[in-house]
């Protein structure tokens, strides 16, 4: 990766921790406590006009196996 392109995306990262700290203490709280096989993890928008989205997903074995592979790239 460019290390010009890796500058914008820690700028970018810190701009959203700004604007957004009740969302990134929600993920540092949830993945303290682990998130086990069998969860259910939901999300939703709604747009400025009212219209609703909504998805959800149930964590199973590979979903958990995907993190913690994306949290030993952390170390590399």
């Amino acid at each position: 990766m460019n290390p010009m392109d890796i500058l914008q995306l820690k700028s970018h990262f810190d701009t959203f921790q700004n604007n957004h700290p009740k969302i990134l203490q929600f993920f540092k709280t949830v993945s303290a406590k682990g998130i086990p096989e069998g969860s259910v993890i939901e999300i939703s928008v709604e747009t400025p006009d009212g219209e609703k989205y909504n998805a959800n997903m149930r964590v199973n074995r590979s979903d958990l196996e995907l993190i913690e592979r994306l949290k030993n790239m952390q170390n590399i």
